[in-house]
């Protein structure tokens, strides 16, 4: 790996690391941020919401930035974006102020993910780019799951304002390893200026939103069915259009060609689930664990037992291409989602009065379960993509991504309102079952 190779590779490491804790130390630092701004139980939740609805429905635009300037600045934008929505959020003194640097994070995120990992994916030679891929999808996955620990600790000890200044140097950081780079070596050439697909993008974002705010209605549907049926009545007619507008236009916001390849649909489907799984796992463990009604821990302890999960992210994220390369993709993929489903059912038994150490095992095995699928489904889904297209590809992958974390979060709302956190896993165990479904459709060869 040649010296600037390194550098794209580790400063995009970096920034996913704090991108991915950022998403979920904000969890734990909640309950102190309501207190201190005031805010209403509708900004506790789009403190939350903001964040992940922005990111879904900006990240393909982020994917073509990447594409039409070059992977290496749009990366630079959307890390300074992101340093300077911290810097809002560290300093708010009002509910608005908080959701505006929320949501400029989320914008950020969205023009960073994928341009990221478009800088590492052609950067890296093809014998280091699976490797490559999987570091990439390691340190995002453990900002993941270390953020509610990470943000337990800093507001117990020094307030919740620090965890938003601490990203400020890591940005820098990262920007400057970047910077060290030159465009070519980020990302070959950037293309030539095309007209922007301003319809088809609009129609995205009203896709996006209007099936986020459905799923988010969902718990409310019997009070108000229109909340429900509205956004998702909205949802399937912007699809409808955007169908009919992509498949015309000269230059598509969403190639749709991409999904007449089984290899990349596989890719986003398992991809999805996974992000599906983690997101509503870390959230709503953190509130079953820190209420009374519950485990009754505090931040700090609750962050803690997420540290066999955080472990087993990190090593098997690193590890996924070396195990693909032994049993097989498809057997690889299939074996991590079937774990997910495992891992469920112990973390269920162990809140049922297993006790901590099964618990600890189930996070494990709930950590190696999400890391195999959730590192090997970029791959699968850019390698049936050329090198050219990897800005787009990655987008739309990062795109459903965001969007199943989104309906995880709204899913698990439903499900803890029906039937309290075990049923939140249920779902989970669900998601895993599909996933090592859909995962037989995998080829052998990919």
């Amino acid at each position: 790996m040649s010296q600037r190779t390194a550098f794209v590779l580790w400063s995009s490491c970096l920034a996913m690391l704090a991108v991915g804790a950022n998403s979920t130390a904000i969890m734990a630092a909640l309950p102190n941020m309501r207190a201190e701004l005031s805010l209403t139980s509708a900004g506790v939740e789009w403190a939350v919401n903001s964040y992940l609805v922005v990111s879904a429905a900006f990240i393909v635009v982020g994917g073509r930035a990447a594409d039409r300037f070059g992977a290496r600045l749009a990366s630079i934008v959307g890390l300074a974006l992101f340093g300077i929505g911290s810097c809002i959020i560290a300093a708010a003194d009002a509910q608005a102020a908080l959701l505006a640097g929320r949501a400029l994070q989320g914008l950020a995120a969205a023009v960073a993910v994928p341009s990221t990992l478009a800088a590492v994916d052609t950067s890296a030679h093809s014998e280091r780019r699976a490797a490559a891929i999987g570091a990439w999808t390691g340190f995002l996955m453990l900002g993941f799951s270390i953020g509610p620990l990470v943000g337990g600790t800093l507001t117990h000890f020094t307030g919740w304002r620090v965890i938003f200044w601490s990203n400020v140097p890591l940005m820098l950081a990262a920007i400057a390893g970047l910077a060290c780079t030159d465009p070519v070596t980020a990302h070959g050439s950037p293309s030539k200026s095309r007209r922007a697909d301003w319809i088809g993008f609009v129609l995205l974002v009203t896709l996006m939103v209007s099936l986020v705010f459905g799923l988010h209605a969902l718990p409310h549907a019997r009070a108000a069915p229109f909340l429900v049926v509205g956004p998702f009545v909205l949802a399937g007619a912007a699809l409808f259009l955007l169908l009919r507008v992509e498949t015309r236009a000269a230059a598509p916001l969403v190639d749709l060609s991409f999904f007449a390849r089984r290899g990349f649909v596989m890719g986003l489907a398992i991809g999805s689930l996974s992000m599906f799984s983690i997101m509503s796992l870390l959230l709503y463990f953190n509130l079953y664990a820190q209420s009374r009604e519950g485990l009754g821990l505090t931040a700090l302890e609750a962050g803690a037992c997420l540290l066999p999960l955080s472990a087993a992210l990190l090593a098997l994220a690193l590890s996924a291409p070396a195990l693909a390369a032994w049993i097989g993709l498809r057997n690889a993929m299939r074996g991590g989602m079937a774990l997910i489903a495992i891992a469920s059912g112990v973390i269920g038994l162990s809140t049922a009065g297993g006790g901590m150490v099964l618990l600890a095992i189930g996070f494990f095995v709930m950590g190696a379960g999400l890391a195999v699928p959730y590192a090997l489904a970029p791959r699968l889904a850019l390698s049936a993509l050329s090198r050219g297209q990897a800005g787009q590809g990655s987008g739309i992958v990062n795109a459903c991504t965001f969007l199943g974390g989104s309906c995880g979060v709204a899913g698990g709302a439903s499900a803890l309102a029906l039937g309290g956190f075990p049923a939140v896993l249920i779902m989970i165990a669900l998601a895993g079952m599909i996933g090592a479904a859909l995962s037989c459709w995998i080829s052998e060869s990919a």
